[in-house]
């Protein structure tokens, strides 16, 4: 695996703990360490035990990506996975086969176009297609009337816990020390910054903190009186066994959404929004129903056995968007909590390296600050 990518430096490269084993911990540990830092990442269960192993894992930017300057945040992040797969030989399987969605006669179809129309003016890669389209691309389907359909062409998806097993690979290849399980329990402080982090395997000793515990997150911060504001968002995934390949498309029906991990399961949901679930039992189930509905549209899912149901509670920011840069009342405390992580993870990486190595403000980030929740934004140490 060719992955070296090193600066020389005079000073000392610097000791980074990075908090959380998802795509978003690991994408920075492997950045970081990619430019010569000492990382150590802790996870407090294993590898992709939150909300990235329970993702339906969909890379776009697509229509609920907006405004205009995150849907360009997502876009690169797309682009961002092309790049990953230069740099890791092609180890990573992405099926780069685009997404197609389609309505009957309605309000939702007149929304389809008008939002269509609004990211292609944007310069996305989508377009409407007519319904005989819609059949040739996806044979297996059965869709039903459709009034309005759209293929967004430069969309993938990828099975997350291989996804995230080859770049976790990729970082310990890097040199980044993986403790697991640990679970973080405090952390000490000294004028005003974390100069070590508390575990369950003992205190370690950190020049910057990256938190990225997913829904974790928010208790962790709040030892350190910083806020990180989330809000419920359940996700109700039913998986396959694994099949040969009968689908290349992300699909997007009326209710439901269907995809293929390149290889293997079915993955179905009927939501990305957040589900009226009271906890992760009734989310289970409800695998059967959502089995009924994606068969409606994919005939060959009645003689399918459900494999397995996930329920993973997403990270999901109040106001939607990511919570990315160093806290306030922390200044070498660095917060990442986002949605579309799995989209977003591989830029993330790039840029939380940058601004954390570098002491450099991406602009690209600046929509996404913690200070946007009240508090006054953070200003680099001389």
């Amino acid at each position: 695996m060719s992955v070296a990518f090193r600066f020389d430096r005079h000073a000392p490269p610097k000791r980074i703990l990075v908090v959380g084993g998802g795509i978003i911990g690991v994408s920075i540990a492997y950045h970081l360490a990619r430019r010569g830092a000492h990382v150590r990442l802790c996870e407090k269960l294993r590898p992709g035990s939150g909300a990235t192993g329970n993702s339906f894992a969909w890379l776009n930017a697509s229509f609920e990506k907006q405004p205009e300057h995150y849907y360009l945040l997502n876009l690169l992040g797309i682009a961002g996975w092309r790049r990953l797969q230069r740099e890791l030989d092609d180890e990573l399987r992405i099926q780069w086969g685009g997404s197609i969605a389609w309505f009957p006669a309605g309000k939702e179809a007149d929304q389809l176009r008008a939002d269509v129309r609004r990211h292609e003016s944007w310069g996305y890669a989508t377009s409407l297609v007519d319904p005989s389209e819609v059949s040739k691309l996806l044979p297996n389907i059965n869709p039903g009337p459709i009034d309005v359909a759209s293929f967004s062409q430069q969309e993938g998806t990828v099975n997350p816990s291989k996804a995230l097993e080859v770049l976790l690979k990729a970082a310990e290849h890097l040199g980044v020390e993986v403790l697991c399980p640990c679970e973080v329990i405090g952390f000490e402080l000294s004028s005003g910054c974390i100069s070590a982090v508390k575990t369950n395997r003992g205190s370690m000793p950190a020049d910057t903190v990256v938190l990225a515990a997913g829904v974790n997150s928010p208790d962790l911060a709040d030892k350190l009186s910083v806020s990180i504001p989330l809000k419920d968002s359940p996700g109700v995934l039913v998986h396959t066994s694994e099949v040969a390949t009968v689908l290349e498309h992300v699909v997007h029906a009326p209710g439901v959404h269907i995809k293929q991990n390149p290889g293997g399961e079915i993955v179905l949901s009927t939501s990305f929004s957040a589900v009226p679930i009271a906890d992760d039992q009734a989310g289970m189930d409800e695998g059967p129903h959502i089995l009924t509905a994606a068969a409606k549209y994919m005939p060959r899912l009645k003689s399918m056995s459900i494999g397995r149901v996930t329920v993973g509670w997403r990270v999901l920011p109040q106001d939607g968007y990511p919570i990315i840069g160093f806290a306030q009342n922390c200044p070498n405390l660095y917060l990442v909590s986002t949605h579309s992580g799995m989209t977003l993870s591989p830029l993330i990486g790039q840029l939380a390296s940058m601004e954390i190595l570098d002491q450099v403000d991406v602009d690209l980030l600046q929509p996404y600050r913690p200070s946007r929740f009240g508090a006054a934004p953070r200003t680099h140490p001389a």
